[in-house]
């Protein structure tokens, strides 16, 4: 898929991951919309790059549906859906203050993982809809899970299910959309350089990037930016999950 002709929605587009890709996208030539529940970033990013916004809570169906509705209406159609939006939390299965509180296990499931089902599905049967290019392709998803997916650290059982849950999609997501000619992808990031981590100063940072192997430091989010575009024009990269992490190994 050339991204001259791609019209993308992004979830999370707001800050970091999301924020990122978006701005490349458009720096390439893409149409872009950007869904986050952030009703004062989000229209400045989108008045930034020249994109266009949607007040979207990724778990509330109706609310991707209207988000979706208006991204197609600004665009023209919508044929790649990159899913960054989510939540990271710190909870330990038993800890000091008892067992791991089900309310917060819970909410990190249904932003994360059913989130990013929610938009999935609903991006898909509108792919389903658009003329296919000379490849057959009518769209491409792209997932975002996490190296907490494979090898998570002690605290992340919440975050780490979420985001395995998103990798175990890529592939039957990517067999049950075959037909349509959509494809499904995932990005597992590592640490990355976002505005959450940013605030906790260097000398933090610098004990993060202490395990990468190399480069030996955070990623960046033009990096994840970078893979996503590659991934849309890469039309037989399908139902696959890839790391981006420097070869870190958490423990």
């Amino acid at each position: 898929m050339l991204i001259s002709q791609t019209s993308a929605l992004i979830t999370g587009g707001a800050s970091g991951l999301g924020k990122a890709t978006a701005r490349s996208l458009r720096e390439a030539g893409a149409q872009v919309t950007l869904f986050d529940r952030d009703n004062e970033r989000g229209p400045m990013v989108a008045s930034e790059i020249g994109a266009h916004f949607a007040h979207v809570d990724v778990t509330d169906a109706d609310s991707v549906a209207a988000g979706l509705k208006l991204a197609k209406e600004k665009m023209g159609a919508v044929n790649a859906c990159i899913n960054c939006a989510g939540i990271a939390t710190g909870e330990k299965t038993v800890g000091r203050d008892g067992p791991h509180r089900i309310e917060t296990f819970q909410r990190t499931i249904d932003i994360n993982m059913i989130g990013t089902f929610n938009v999935m599905r609903l991006a898909a049967a509108e792919m389903q809809g658009n003329d296919p290019n000379e490849d057959g392709e009518r769209g491409v998803i792209i997932n975002t899970a996490s190296i907490a997916a494979f090898d998570g650290q002690m605290g992340q059982v919440a975050y780490a299910a979420s985001k395995a849950g998103i990798a175990g999609m890529s592939l039957p997501a990517a067999r049950d959309l075959a037909r349509s000619g959509i494809r499904v992808m995932a990005i597992a990031p590592g640490i990355f350089l976002t505005p959450m981590l940013e605030g906790l100063g260097q000398e933090i940072i610098d004990g993060l990037a202490v395990d990468v192997t190399f480069p030996k430091r955070l990623g960046k989010p033009s990096e994840y930016a970078n893979l996503a575009r590659f991934i849309i024009e890469s039309p037989y990269l399908n139902g696959e999950v890839i790391r981006i992490d420097g070869a870190l190994r958490m423990r």
